[in-house]
């Protein structure tokens, strides 16, 4: 097999032979997250971006070679493979290239220049274009021929011309001279059909819209495809036809002018208006899609993990509440650990408004569980639902005065309650229960919670259905189990859900690991994985380092130190006059824990005879066994009143929670129902090149409302030079 490893190398700018050792983990059967963490010393500390860029490239190239061999062969099958063809097969670095030159070689269906060649029209083209002197209908009138269906000497050169122009549109450099000047000088067009959704207006900014394609933003190549798709729109290319006609002849013409030259010219039109422009057009619209589509799935899964990997909410008794009009809000009280303690449905909404009843169930909930926080679902009947639960917190604010309330994105809770896990947890809950439940379990364990949901139903992307749905699922596959196995999970309560992100543990396996919990007991060391049904040596060795015993025999097996490393790891304790048994001594920990601080890592490793980015992981690890990384975020930004957007004035300085992030902003929850925006102009006071680079999921801000369209539920904010004001405000 082909080595790839000096390409990728130079495409990504690392070391080929970190590549190379990557190439050769994957081909292993390693994944990502394994790699990432325990083979640091083979990679280089590549981290997982980097490992997911060489598997992506890597598997692309080898796709390529694929191509690249299956071309040959059916070029050399038709007895036409040339030398100079081979070498630009072998030198073709993408696929468009691959088939710009198979073109002329592909079978074709009938064409106009097919036809003409069946008439023997052949020589008349060379003619046309070596010779080309004299009077040219004259020569082709020595092509007519009743029995071959040439009726007269026009008829002859419109064929010869027509078989002229295909060569010209199969011609690979001529493509792609013409792909790169559309490209760099087009532009694309929108119109409105009429068709469109007048009352809401989404198309309204692409009714008469034109751009150049290099400037062209992806969220816009995504729009206008959703509006053509909504046949609301009509989308075009508007190529530089001068410039391209300048081209065609300069590369096919002649050098020196002819009798058959004005001919041969208006051939080139037709063949770039017929058959090039059309297929071009297609290829462009192909390849900024492409590109679009990779931009959202990157936005949507950056957004992703930055939704899964929020700080939880821990050691908090939850009433969660999921709003509805007619058939009430369903009320679920959660303890610290997850476990339901009450149901109930309460009608504190229109159109029954019972609201003192509502409030006497919640008081007796609240009183009874000791419920430290209301969380509500950002659903129908939100709004009102809000107002009543910051009404009940004020009457209640002696007697509990920690309370607080907190809106909740509950997208996918719905798809969550209604599926088949969904069922086997709760097998006696309706639908809107489990619901419930789902809301208030997200806010004191998001990635627990939000695993079990489809990612592309979490809805913290834009267009995430316009885009390839089987892209789409990788990406945000690779999302999910890479923020799972960053945290880690609790061998002891981890659902299958949750286990089957787990480095090298299928679903199957994972539902074997929870029926073996379940059967045997609770897990008291890592090396009872290994009696689990169809989890071998090598499923153990990618999983156990990501999977804890917060209590079991040996305290190591609360870190994400890998079994693998626990002889060195025992030694560094030892050297330092410390025994396994103290990492899980509290009064030993602070001790431990500044002798750690103290050591040489460079002389220690070579002293143990380990790498220095594995002792650094051993290190770290034993300062802060039982360490949940999210525990460091910002938590979310707790109410005890309502603000609504009737309330909202221009030049309000508010506190908000980044709720999505988009190409062109971010969407703040502020505290009304509807999230403002901060445009990526307002979102610093430097210059940003993409909101991402500064703003994640679940970041708190301070923000300036700029002005607020009640009637469109449209809200714009800044970020922009208001640190000043708000130290002043105290804020």
């Amino acid at each position: 097999m082909t080595d790839f490893s000096k390409v990728i190398a130079g495409e990504l700018k690392l070391r080929p032979q970190q590549v190379s050792a990557v190439t050769g983990l994957l081909d292993e059967g390693n994944t990502i997250p394994f790699i990432a963490r325990y083979r640091k010393e083979m990679t280089g500390e590549l981290d997982e971006n980097q490992l997911r860029s060489i598997q992506e490239r890597l598997q692309f190239l080898r796709n390529l070679s694929e191509r690249r061999a299956e071309v040959h062969r059916l070029i050399s099958e038709q007895e036409k493979m040339t030398d100079e063809l081979a070498a630009a097969i072998a030198q073709a670095t993408t696929l468009t290239e691959l088939e710009d030159i198979y073109r002329p070689y592909r079978p074709k269906r009938k064409t106009r220049a097919s036809v003409a060649r069946e008439k023997g029209l052949e020589p008349l083209k060379s003619w046309l274009v070596a010779e080309g002197h004299g009077d040219v209908l004259q020569e082709a009138t020595r092509y007519v021929d009743a029995e071959k269906g040439v009726a007269s000497g026009e008829e002859a050169l419109q064929g010869a011309l027509d078989i002229y122009a295909e060569e010209v549109a199969d011609d690979a450099p001529t493509r792609q001279k013409i792909r790169d000047l559309t490209r760099r000088k087009g532009s694309i067009k929108s119109a409105a059909t009429g068709k469109g959704d007048e009352e809401r207006d989404v198309y309204a900014q692409y009714a008469e819209h034109e751009e150049r394609l290099e400037k062209l933003p992806p969220h816009r190549v995504l729009a206008m495809n959703r509006g053509e798709k909504e046949e609301a729109l009509r989308i075009s290319i508007i190529a530089p036809t001068g410039d391209i006609q300048r081209v065609l002849e300069q590369m096919h013409l002649p050098n020196k002018p002819t009798s058959a030259s004005e001919h041969l010219r208006s051939a080139l039109e037709d063949s770039y208006k017929r058959l090039i422009a059309p297929s071009i057009e297609r290829e462009i619209r192909t390849m900024l899609t492409e590109v679009a589509e990779e931009q959202a799935i990157k936005v949507f899964a950056q957004n992703l993990k930055n939704l899964l990997l929020q700080s939880p909410i821990k050691g908090k008794t939850v009433l969660a509440v999921d709003p509805a009009y007619r058939t009430g809000c369903k009320v679920a009280v959660i303890d610290e650990t997850g476990k339901v303690l009450a149901i109930a449905v309460t009608y504190p909404t229109p159109p029954l408004n019972k609201i003192d009843e509502a409030k006497r169930i919640f008081k007796n909930l609240i009183d009874q569980h000791g419920v430290e926080v209301i969380t509500i679902g950002n659903g129908t009947a939100s709004r009102e639902t809000e107002l009543f639960v910051a009404d009940l917190i004020q009457e209640v604010k002696s007697t509990h005065p920690e309370l607080v309330y907190l809106i909740v994105s509950e997208a996918g809770a719905s798809v969550y309650s209604a599926s088949k896990l969904a069922g086997e947890e709760f097998p006696d809950l309706d639908v809107a229960e489990r619901s419930a439940i789902s809301i208030g379990r997200r806010l004191q364990d998001p990635l627990a919670e939000l695993v079990k949901i489809d990612p592309k139903s979490i809805g913290v992307g834009l267009y995430q259905h316009d885009v390839s749905q089987k892209r789409l699922e990788e990406q945000l596959a690779g999302v999910v189990e890479s923020a799972v196995n960053s945290v880690g999970v609790d061998l002891n309560t981890a659902s299958p859900s949750l286990l089957s992100y787990i480095s090298g543990l299928s679903a199957n396996v994972a539902k074997n690991v929870v029926l073996y919990r379940e059967e045997v007991g609770k897990f008291t060391d890592r090396k009872q994985l290994g009696k689990v049904p169809r989890l071998g040596p090598k499923t153990y060795q990618q999983a156990v380092g990501f999977l804890r015993i917060s209590d079991g025999k040996n305290p190591l097996d609360n870190t994400p130190i890998h079994p693998e490393s626990y002889a060195v790891a025992k030694e560094l304790l030892q050297t330092l006059g410390y025994r396994v048994e103290d990492v899980a001594d509290l009064r030993k920990r602070a001790e431990l824990k500044a002798s750690l601080e103290q050591i040489d890592l460079d002389a220690l490793a070579e002293q143990l005879g380990a790498g220095v980015p594995t002792l650094r992981d051993i290190v770290e690890a034993l300062r802060k066994p039982g360490r949940d990384p999210r525990d460091e975020l910002p938590k979310p930004v707790f109410r005890t009143d309502v603000l609504k957007m009737e309330d909202l004035q221009p030049g309000m300085i508010l506190k908000g929670t980044v709720r999505n992030v988009v190409d062109f902003g971010a969407f703040v929850d502020i505290g009304v129902k509807q999230d403002g925006l901060v445009h990526i102009s307002v979102l610093s006071d430097r210059f940003v090149k993409h909101p991402m680079d500064v703003v994640a999921i679940g970041d708190v801000l301070d923000v300036k409302v700029l002005s607020v369209d009640l009637k469109k539920g449209r809200i714009a904010l800044t970020a922009k030079g208001i640190q000043s004001e708000v130290e002043a405000a105290g804020m």
